[in-house]
């Protein structure tokens, strides 16, 4: 017979790893690394001039030591990094290095001279086949050989490996997957734990360019013992592809094994980086007076072309989150947030005042950026400093820092080495922040960001944020918390200014903090210290909390106003910065969330309004085209939201365009919009801001009743005439 001893071992082993985590989790510090970075490995960084430097350079710039910008000037960062994974795209990787390299196996190749440039091949020529391969999904066979694709991957693994400096200096083997269907960005970094049992090659969008392939692909490698994870990024050049709600990339209804598969894949996402932020613009979140920040929104080599804000920015996919798991029962969209770059550079550019440009000879003179130029549709002066991500990790380490990223634990920066770090719990009180251990504390009583909080209890939340600036930038100006939740099927948000510096008070009609103040010199591209603060704390108990509602909270640091990078070119050239952008920018951080989700006995308290299943249960029939036309065509319509009680004009016109006219009851003013409809298959088909979505009307005894189909089922909208 068995005896209980080894299983008593076994618990006790057990026991002393928790206590052994738990004292490692107090003492964890915070990293920063770089999570997306090109060199001249990448076709289209090689295509952009960047011709010579490679991985080891990438590696060496980022631990401190100077290295040739593609323009042959010397490059150097201003404070090392602590971690980095070199993430050139997986499509035709060091192809366009090979090519053009006699003594490399595809130099003689037939292709190889269509890629080699010349005055009759020009850069860009090159550029739009390679990538428009991509984008068509046309890959160009012979460049694809296993054996040449194998031995890049190999090599790039082995220079990743004699960088990797534990407790220095940490390197990840990873790539990136270029997924661009018609230029719409679907690109994911791939991140391995260890640099041991790697597969062959990597799977690149040449294989397939749907994410949920990739994350089949994923599994595989799982079952064979790699770890590994995904980081979605530039989500605002995706024209709302990346954050789906309906319908996958292949057309399938998402449900929960989707939402499954999102989630275990990619636990990350990328709020900030050269080619904009991808946090949320005015259109979605208009009430937000810092939403403004660092935007892009065009499709990635198209002129004159614009990326749709609905499904491209994390804020709203963190709602629509609430809203699937609060209707459906999952959530795809509870993601850490990271900071990166994408510069195509070898280096990467952190700080304002040391900026040289992010896509080779595209963007490497102030002359250049401030010119106004424009290429593949990108507005140089439009591109910014790279973002950094930041970890809070027990050591620098792969496994450390992996887990961190696993757990979520994790934040972004717009590029400054600013620290934030975020807690949340039901008994968290105001006076521990002045005892030294507060951080063991925080742990001990509730969840770091990334983390989950249920059973209320009849309490509120309670939430510890903290920041630290930059030691060498500027101070800091306030600390907000961004909160979202969501009922039957709509989304809501609302940001809490919680501490701040100075002795500001907060305006008693609109709630808003007054600004910080301004120090900034435009024409010396100078600035003081003598605003802000150099660290900010509180605890703030939610005071709106719902305990049956779901929700998720998020901090956000800003910095006191400072130059950015486009004054500082205008000093160099002695001239005044362009007007199109803004002169100064304030600097930020954010922290990933926190969800609260109640339990079902909370959930079961809410009353549940009306849902389309239940009209049909009860007998309401959908409206044809015929009657939909005969409803609303030429007709002025009321339209009540009955979860938020306001009341829309709306006027159908006759030449297939609406006109919205919404009251707002606290000014008293008369806001309007105007947008294209049609009729069609029974469904009013037009758009809010670009992005499309289906109205379908039902009548309802003597009612008019209508269902969105961006809001999950339920119909939330009474129709019927307008008072003249």
């Amino acid at each position: 017979m068995r005896t209980p001893i080894g299983n008593l071992a076994r618990y006790v082993s057990v026991a002393s790893a928790l206590i052994s985590c738990s004292a490692f989790a107090q003492d964890r510090n915070a990293y920063f690394g770089q999570t997306h970075q090109h060199t001249s490995w990448s076709l289209d960084a090689y295509l952009m001039g960047n011709k010579v430097t490679g991985p080891a350079e990438a590696y060496e710039y980022s631990m401190g030591k100077t290295i040739k910008h593609p323009a042959g000037y010397d490059v150097k960062i201003k404070t090392p990094l602590d971690f980095q994974g070199v993430t050139d795209h997986s499509e035709y990787t060091r192809v366009m290095n090979l090519v053009n390299d006699p003594s490399s196996p595809i130099y003689k190749l037939p292709v190889a001279a269509t890629l080699r440039p010349s005055k009759d091949n020009p850069m860009m020529k090159i550029f739009q086949r390679l990538a428009g391969s991509l984008a068509d999904n046309k890959p160009i066979e012979s460049l694809l050989d296993p054996k040449i694709v194998e031995t890049v991957w190999q090599n790039n693994t082995e220079i990743t490996e004699r960088y990797n400096k534990p407790g220095e200096f940490t390197t990840f083997c990873a790539y990136e997957w270029t997924s661009m269907p018609q230029n719409q960005n679907m690109h994911r970094n791939v991140f391995f734990k260890s640099c041991k049992g790697l597969p062959a090659a990597p799977f690149s969008a040449l294989d397939s360019d749907h994410p949920e392939d990739l994350w089949n692909w994923m599994d595989q490698q799982r079952k064979k013992g790699t770890v590994l994870l995904a980081i979605s990024h530039n989500a605002n050049l995706s024209n709302g592809l990346m954050f789906p709600i309906e319908l996958d990339s292949k057309g399938k209804p998402i449900d929960a094994a989707w939402a499954q598969e999102r989630m275990k894949n990619e636990p990350l996402t990328e709020i900030k980086q050269v080619k904009g932020t991808s946090e949320t613009t005015p259109a979605l979140s208009p009430n937000d007076e810092f939403a403004s920040f660092e935007l892009m929104n065009y499709l990635i080599g198209l002129d004159n072309s614009f990326s749709k804000p609905n499904g491209s920015y994390i804020r709203e996919a963190f709602q629509n989150g609430l809203a699937m798991q609060a209707t459906s029962g999952y959530n795809p969209y509870k993601m850490g947030i990271v900071g990166a770059g994408d510069s195509h550079n070898t280096a990467t550019s952190y700080s304002q005042s040391n900026y040289f440009g992010d896509h080779g000879m595209i963007d490497p003179t102030p002359e250049v950026r401030l010119s106004g130029k424009v290429a593949s549709g990108m507005t140089i002066l439009e591109t910014g400093t790279s973002g950094l991500g930041g970890v809070w990790a027990e050591e620098n380490t792969r496994e450390s820092i992996y887990d961190a990223m696993q757990r979520r634990e994790v934040f972004g920066t717009s590029g400054v080495r600013l620290k934030i770090r975020m807690f949340g719990g039901w008994g968290y009180d105001k006076d521990m922040l002045s005892k030294s251990d507060w951080v063991k504390s925080a742990y001990a009583g509730g969840v770091p960001m990334g983390g989950d909080l249920s059973r209320a209890n009849g309490k509120s939340p309670s939430f510890i944020v903290w920041a630290l600036k930059d030691p060498v930038d500027g101070n800091l100006d306030r600390i907000q918390i961004v909160k979202g939740w969501t009922k039957d099927g709509q989304i809501f948000e609302k940001i809490f200014d919680v501490v701040w510096s100075g002795d500001r008070k907060l305006d008693s009609v609109t709630g808003k903090l007054p600004p910080v103040g301004n120090t900034v010199d435009i024409s010396d591209a100078s600035y003081t210290n003598d605003i802000g603060a150099v660290e900010l704390k509180t605890v703030w108990t939610d005071p709106e909390f719902d305990a049956n509602q779901h929700a998720f909270y998020y901090a956000r640091a800003l910095q006191i106003p400072t130059p950015r990078w486009s004054t500082f070119d205008a000093k160099k050239l002695g001239v005044m910065p362009p007007g199109s952008v803004a002169a100064t920018i304030q600097e930020r951080a954010w922290s990933t969330p926190i969800w609260y989700t109640p339990t079902e006995a909370e959930a079961a308290k809410v009353k549940r309004g009306l849902t389309v299943a239940d009209l049909l249960k009860d007998g309401a029939k959908p409206l044809g085209d015929d009657d939909l036309k005969s409803l609303v065509v030429g007709k002025n319509l009321a339209v009540r939201n009955t979860v938020t009680g306001k009341i829309t004009s709306v006027l159908f016109g006759e030449n297939g365009k609406r006109i919205d006219s919404e009251i707002d009851n606290d000014t008293h003013s008369v806001a309007s919009s105007s947008a294209s409809y049609e009729i069609k298959d029974g469904h009013i088909v037009t758009t809010v801001e670009h992005t499309p979505f289906e109205l379908t009307v039902y009548r309802f005894g003597d009612k008019y009743v209508a269902a969105r189909s961006n809001e999950f089922g339920h119909a939330n909208y009474e129709l019927k005439a307008a008072a003249k």
